[in-house]
């Protein structure tokens, strides 16, 4: 039976809305918690969030390109991609953005940096590019409810620090998420067995890093322009690609 435009996107809206709910009750408890409370959950977040990162670039392990191992084909992806990022201001970009959605809805002053934290922190990890190829390939939204039981628990500890910013990063989870989803099929052509690819392998790996940047920001711990490291996921399996050619 031919999917619908709905079983691929059940799980990216069910995502959205959780995300959602999350922000409102965070707002709901903004101005009721004490400055600590409200802190102590965004470390919760946090070190969860390093948690997942660690797991995540435990993938590397597995990614390895022809002679060259994944951990070394990871960092140079990490390296090129941040390079680039660099060049290309990817960071003061995605800052541009919530700057200007902030503006547009009046936000308060955390609006960007919740905007960028939720948005990396929701759209780079394994479940979402998993998730949304499983939900687009065959209408199965089991791991992307998963990830939104864990997005929304993770937007009230969010949105009560950082404001209504965390709250349109489900523009985001729309656009990326659902565009996964929607192009499964012609992704399918190319990744047979996503769980085991080692492309998949490797941008989870990465991702991973990225996460745990994600991590370590909302700790507090120093700043990690973890958006200058996003053509890092681009670039990863054309790292592989070329290990893979040069063996």
């Amino acid at each position: 039976m031919e999917l619908t435009l709905l079983d691929k996107l059940s799980g990216t809206l069910a995502n959205a809305a959780t995300v959602t709910l999350g922000t409102g009750l965070g707002l709901l408890l903004r101005g009721r918690l004490p400055e600590r409370m409200a802190r102590i959950m965004v470390q919760g977040v946090g070190l969860t969030t390093l948690f997942i990162g660690f797991s995540m670039a435990g993938a590397l392990g597995k990614a390895k390109g022809g002679a060259v191992d994944g951990v070394v084909l990871g960092l140079i992806a990490l390296v090129l991609g941040g390079l680039l990022g660099e060049w290309w201001r990817l960071e003061e970009a995605l800052e541009g953005i919530g700057e200007k959605i902030k503006q547009a809805v009046r936000g308060g002053g955390s609006f960007t940096e919740g905007f960028v934290a939720a948005s990396l922190l929701f759209c780079v990890g394994p479940m979402t590019l998993l998730g949304s190829l499983q939900n687009g390939l065959t209408g199965d939204p089991s791991l992307l409810l998963l990830k939104a039981t864990l997005d929304g628990l993770s937007a009230i500890a969010l949105t009560s620090s950082f404001g209504i910013g965390v709250g349109f990063s489900v523009l985001v989870i729309l656009g990326y998420q659902g565009g996964i989803a929607l192009l499964a099929g012609t992704l399918s052509q190319v990744l047979p067995d996503p769980a085991q690819d080692p492309r998949v392998l490797l941008v989870t790996g990465v991702g991973g890093l990225m996460v745990l940047g994600v991590g370590i920001n909302l700790l507090g711990l120093t700043k990690v322009r973890v958006g200058s490291f996003l053509p890092a996921l681009l670039l990863a399996p054309l790292v592989w690609a070329l290990a893979e050619w040069l063996s």
